[in-house]
């Protein structure tokens, strides 16, 4: 399944807490094409789940801006934490954060912040800086609400053979997203067949997700 190529992709990288329901839910989002969680923000080196040092819980996405702006994911963003409570709970772990990586971004992040602190009529307690690393969590975190179901997870195997295959796939973003009810297979289905996929590959795609036994 191809969808834009990689060099027409956005990346950015935040933080909302616990990082798997956040890739859940833009892993849901249609223009989003991979999602991962991992730990970024801070200076330790070789950081993991064990042993974050002063880094966050964050998740990564690359999206097609030609589909969801940064304005829709930025919203959505803010829509489903709240920055205050998080802040100084386990240290870093679990922080509100935006890492932007060239001015670009760092103009949107600011602007949208902005215009929704006017509309809240209060500041966001989120943390803005610069992007510098972002270090992949352990696998068993990556898609983490999909692998709780054995039978999508079979399943999948037989369209992606390696861990890195399916943790990098939209449909299995996608699927995160059904396992945590964010989204719903009808929908699904409905974006797929716009997917720019060959008609044999996409049925078949098409029959094994309507084979998973949730």
């Amino acid at each position: 399944m191809n969808h834009a190529a990689d060099n027409n992709l956005h990346t950015i990288t935040l933080g909302m807490g616990c990082y798997w329901s956040p890739e859940a839910l833009f892993g849901a989002v249609p223009g989003v094409v991979r999602t991962r969680v991992g730990f970024s923000g801070g200076t330790s080196e070789a950081p993991t789940y064990r042993s974050m040092g002063d880094h966050s819980e964050t998740v990564e996405l690359q999206f097609d801006p030609a589909q969801v702006s940064y304005e829709d994911l930025l919203e959505l963003f803010w829509n489903n934490h709240n920055p205050y409570n998080i802040n100084g709970y386990k240290d870093r772990q679990y922080q509100s954060l935006l890492l932007y990586r060239n001015d670009e971004q760092e103009e949107a992040f600011r602007r949208i912040k902005s215009r929704i602190e006017g509309d809240k009529g209060s500041l966001l307690d989120t943390e803005l800086a610069p992007f510098r690393a972002f270090y992949p969590a352990e696998s068993r975190h990556q898609k983490y609400y999909l692998k709780r179901f054995p039978d999508a997870a079979a399943k999948l195997s037989l369209l992606y053979p390696s861990e890195r295959e399916l943790e990098s796939s939209t449909l299995a973003a996608r699927l995160n997203g059904v396992a945590k009810g964010f989204l719903n297979l009808e929908r699904l289905q409905r974006e797929m067949e716009q997917w720019p996929t060959p008609p044999g590959e996409l049925s078949g795609m098409l029959s094994l997700i309507r084979q998973i036994r949730w």
